[in-house]
């Protein structure tokens, strides 16, 4: 698989994202039925109800990314559940794609966002995705299935097969100037 295809990096935005699911972070809404409080002292908003499948547990990672390549070679999918990444030390570089009707990556869907310290992403089941940091290491949060990830450590430990993940490999592409963009972002 030979390719050298160059991968936009996008400011991450509600529209941009829907494909891939929801962004989060977003402002605190204007009320039209979503729960939400304020006052003087705090504000809390209801920003995205979680789906973990039928029958799944809710399960909160502590996730530490730290692979600045640009180049994407793999991605992983999670077949039953949504999964939720908050950055929370610094910004990430979410590249997804959508699910062809075979289940492969739409490669002509691939795209990647730049996801700053304190918003997030959530990630639909059957959504592509790879991470990348810019630099450093960047410590986020993430929600998931907790089965998805004992499968999914049970796979890349052993040799069992993944049940409720897939990874596979797919043509070079080359996120485009990361490090331009690194350097207006500390600007």
């Amino acid at each position: 698989m030979t390719s050298n295809k160059q991968l936009e990096v996008n400011v991450l935005t509600p529209d941009a994202f829907t494909a891939y699911g929801w962004m989060l972070g977003k402002p605190m809404p204007d009320g039209n039925g979503v729960p939400l409080f304020s006052n003087p002292a705090t504000d809390f908003w209801q920003e995205h109800v979680f789906n973990t499948g039928a029958g799944g547990d809710a399960e909160l990672l502590w996730v530490n990314y730290r692979s600045p390549s640009t180049e994407i070679t793999n991605l992983e999918k999670h077949l039953l559940t949504q999964q939720a990444i908050v950055p929370l030390t610094g910004e990430i570089i979410q590249v997804v794609a959508q699910s062809a009707a075979d289940g492969s990556p739409d490669l002509a869907t691939l795209a990647a966002f730049r996801v700053p310290q304190g918003q997030g992403i959530c990630m639909r089941p059957g959504c592509w995705h790879a991470t990348r940091v810019i630099d450093g290491e960047v410590t986020c949060l993430m929600l998931t299935r907790r089965s998805t990830t004992v499968d999914l450590i049970q796979h890349l430990t052993t040799d069992a097969s993944a049940s409720e993940s897939a990874i596979v490999a797919i043509p070079l592409h080359h996120l485009e100037n990361l490090t331009e963009q690194a350097q207006e972002v500390d600007a």
